[in-house]
């Protein structure tokens, strides 16, 4: 501050009325020049104020005939002109309306005009005050740009004779204005009680709600009575709403908040609502290894166990039936109240697999299927029902001896065959692959190979009592070990090994045992690899 504003306080106490240096009176535009303004005070000589004191849009809207207070400088000097100021009249009325306010502990309204070291300069009734940053609000700020420009209320903490130290705070009639409401809220307050509140701030674990002069917690927990993973889901800053007192202590001024209380528990009188066999409505909220779970109203979900998402025996896994926010019907099979669980299903809204195969299959009628499964006594062969028939190993060939059924099947594998046996009841269905064709045994066989016949075999394997052989790539035979001469000194092994060629005589046919009985003694042309052996 200037000389001259130092003498501001002293000058006032020596203004009135009559026109004298220090004196605050009115005077009236005249003229606008280029370097000031010129104003008629009633004295014999017209004032002048500086330009500089007006800003420039003052500068282009004053008029000739505008009113103006001003502060008389001096009445004459070496031009006889009297010297004009706008800004001290206005400081010095100032100065006496805050001492008024400071005195009697008013408040007052000031504009933020910019940021300083610890604080913000505030222009108050045309003055610049000081207010620190921690004078700013309650809470610290989070944004402290935000303020710039903005008007406050204000009360006025200290202020000197000399203008020169003018200190300001926010936050004093803030917490003043937070501690009345403070007192009205306590009044309230009692368990049970609905009070409207403001979100102050959002955690994990829940949310801080102003009341008026008093936080409340409201936990996750008593948010809803469904699914919620972050309390942000419900709510934002600032927004107002509803909550129920549930626990109040005067002693430590504690207060627990709900929200979801607000409705009565959706899991009473559950099971009205939700008696078992009827079906509902929902939406997928969560899918687990083990099921998933529906919606079907706020607060209560059921699960959808992965046995009970489709007949299949072996379902996959519930993200291949189902997606999170999909809307399904279900049926439900329990409710427990108690233990607040609800267990539904998907597949018994549709028809059971087996009723659909006993409407759809008929004994010796054709399918189709997928081999799903592979045991040492037959196949498992997945039916578009969702059912699996068996094929045993007896079913697959008429003329083959198969010790397993991966030596002709594969896992996977799309086949053809027919419908021997249905048990819809036991849930059980009997397929054949050899019946595809008929019967070679009945006239093919007989028809085709006769007693004394050479024939070439090819070796399929040997054991303790014979070598099983291949008959033209056809049907096999058994060449008994009584019919086999084996060199000396060499095992039946050593002598005949898969996949060997040779020729075999046809000594004994049985159609319905589906069998022939081959020898490798006495024949006609002879076994080459034999023959070189005995060599």
């Amino acid at each position: 501050m200037d000389s001259q504003d130092n003498e501001l306080e002293e000058l006032y106490e020596k203004s009135f009325q009559n026109i004298h240096t220090g004196s605050i009176i009115k005077g009236k535009v005249v003229a606008k020049m280029s370097d000031s303004i010129v104003v008629d005070v009633g004295y014999k000589s017209e004032g002048f104020i500086p330009i500089e004191e007006f800003s420039e849009e003052e500068r282009n809207n004053i008029q000739t005939g505008d009113e103006l207070e001003v502060y008389v400088i001096r009445l004459s000097d070496s031009d006889g002109c009297v010297s004009l100021s706008k800004e001290r009249a206005l400081k010095i009325n100032a100065f006496q309306q805050l001492q008024e306010i400071f005195r009697e502990e008013k408040e007052v309204t000031g504009k933020v005009t910019e940021r300083t070291k610890g604080g913000f300069y505030v222009e108050v009734l045309g003055i610049k005050a000081f207010m620190p940053g921690s004078q700013a609000d309650i809470k610290p700020i989070k944004d402290v740009n935000s303020l710039i420009g903005t008007e406050v209320v204000l009360r006025v903490l200290k202020l000197n004779s000399k203008l020169n130290n003018i200190v300001v705070s926010r936050r004093a009639l803030l917490e003043e204005e937070r501690e009345k409401l403070r007192g009205e809220t306590m009044k309230l307050l009692g368990e049970g009680a609905i009070l409207e509140g403001t979100v102050k701030n959002i955690t994990d674990y829940g949310v801080f709600v102003d009341l008026g002069g008093i936080d409340g917690l409201l936990h996750i927990s008593d948010i809803s009575w469904g699914r919620i993973s972050h309390p942000s889901e419900f709510f934002s800053i600032g927004d107002s709403i509803d909550v129920v007192i549930i626990k109040f202590s005067p002693e430590t001024e504690k207060v627990t908040l709900g929200y979801k209380q607000k409705k009565p528990d959706p899991w009473l009188n559950i099971q009205e609502r939700y008696p078992v066999d009827n079906k509902v409505a929902g939406k997928i909220v969560s899918i687990t290894d083990y099921g998933a779970f529906l919606e079907v109203e706020e607060g209560v979900e059921g699960l959808i166990h992965i046995s009970e998402l489709d007949w299949n025996q072996r379902p996959k896994h519930p993200s291949k039936y189902l997606d999170i926010g999909e809307t399904v019907d279900a049926q439900v099979i329990k409710v427990d109240s108690s233990d607040r669980r609800l267990s539904l299903s998907l597949k018994r809204l549709k028809p059971k697999p087996w009723a659909l195969v006993a409407e759809r299959y008929v004994q010796g009628q054709k399918v189709t299927g997928k081999i799903r499964t592979i045991t040492d006594f037959g196949v498992f062969v997945s039916l578009p029902e969702g059912v699996d028939a068996l094929i045993h190993i007896s079913d697959i060939s008429w003329t083959k001896h198969i010790k397993h059924p991966s030596e002709m099947l594969r896992k996977g594998q799309k086949i053809k065959a027919v419908v021997l046996h249905m048990d819809p009841e036991n849930e059980k269905m009997a397929l054949g692959i050899k019946q595809l064709t008929g019967d070679p045994w009945l006239h093919e066989i007989p028809e085709k190979y006769k007693l004394g016949d050479e024939v070439n075999c090819k070796i399929l394997r040997t054991t303790d009592f014979g070598i099983f052989a291949e008959i033209n790539n056809e049907v096999e035979g058994l060449i008994y070990t009584s019919e086999i001469e084996i060199p000396a000194g060499k095992s039946l092994e050593d002598a005949y090994s898969e996949g060997d060629e040779i020729k075999a005589r046809i000594i004994k046919i049985e159609p319905d045992e589906r069998k022939i009985g081959l020898s490798l003694k006495n024949i006609s042309a002879g076994n080459d690899k034999r023959e070189g052996e005995e060599d």
